[in-house]
């Protein structure tokens, strides 16, 4: 039995927004990552999760028990990390720490001191003195103090700085060697990449591609970008070319595309026709990946099918 799933969940805020159709399942000790921009549906697919919304059609669980009818047992069983921070007034962290642990029944602090030392947490000053980046440790800090075997996580590591970052990486990879179950909601492709075992993206609100991380590092496409000489030949390769072109960028006469061996002598022909300063070979990435289908309108079927076969 998965221990997060979704199936068929809808909510309709009306003119486009909300989630659609949404089905997904995360098995235990997988890392899922949940990939897209700002406003395409992470947070509103996390808030249903976490019992704080009731879909219009569909069913979430965790741990086999209803997400919206047992919201209050379920609490116990994950650790979520939203992506935007809010607590309570007039507290230091601290006081938040012990307000946490009397709310969670921690008799036992040995746990939440470790975190505190990971992620070397000052918990002395008012929270509302605190940084972004020492709130959001603050809030890590608090997610994690139950030893939750369910992690729910919504942009976190928004406010943190590189060294941070790379720390929270880290620990997600022991939580994930624990055998933790593990959602990851994010928009920044290295920490989806260096973290996650399978990648759904999530775009207006509807899951266009779930993928296992290996089959993507393992893909025969190649990604290339290209330099034209002028403006002019930069212009007639995107008028004339048969390829689609997922990143364009006319300020420096420049187009990034992916393909595969087989399309290379295509490519070449249609860049005879014009003066190109230099071509460079760049390692197909998830970002690649993404982009591709956020520029163009595609189906699940196609993605897999661009994997296998090439983007073109």
């Amino acid at each position: 039995m998965p221990v997060i799933e979704m199936k068929h969940v809808t909510k309709d805020y009306g003119y486009g927004r909300g989630i659609f159709d949404v089905s997904f399942e995360i098995k235990k000790g997988e890392v899922f990552g949940f990939l897209g921009p700002n406003g395409a549906g992470k947070t509103t697919t996390i808030r249903h999760l976490m019992g704080f919304s009731k879909p219009h059609e569909g069913e979430l669980s965790i741990n086999g028990k209803d997400c919206w009818k047992a919201a209050a047992i379920i609490k116990y069983d994950v650790g979520y990390l939203p992506g935007e921070l809010a607590f309570p007034k007039n507290m230091t962290g601290d006081q938040f720490i012990k307000f946490m642990a009397e709310e969670r029944q921690i008799t036992d602090m040995t746990h939440t001191e470790e975190l505190k030392n990971i992620f070397e947490l000052d918990t002395s000053e008012d929270i509302k003195e605190m940084s972004l980046g020492t709130k959001r440790k603050l809030a890590v800090v608090t997610a994690f103090m139950h030893n939750p075997s369910v992690l729910i996580l919504d942009e976190p590591t928004s406010g943190l700085d590189p060294v941070m970052q790379e720390r929270f990486i880290q620990f997600i990879l022991n939580e994930k060697a624990n055998g933790k179950t593990i959602l990851l909601s994010s928009h920044i492709f290295s920490e989806v990449d260096a973290t996650c075992d399978r990648i759904a993206i999530i775009k207006d609100g509807v899951v266009v591609s779930t993928i296992e991380a290996n089959q993507l590092k393992q893909s025969t496409n190649k990604a290339f970008k290209i330099e034209f000489s002028s403006y002019q030949d930069y212009q007639t390769f995107l008028e004339d070319t048969k390829f689609t072109i997922p990143i364009k960028r006319p300020d420096q006469n420049q187009v990034k595309l992916n393909l595969t061996d087989e399309k290379m002598q295509q490519l070449f022909i249609e860049l005879s026709g014009v003066k190109v300063n230099f071509i460079s070979e760049i390692k197909f990435t998830l970002e690649d990946y993404f982009m591709d289908f956020y520029d163009r309108k595609k189906t699940v079927a196609a993605g897999e099918e661009n994997l296998q076969h090439g983007l073109h």
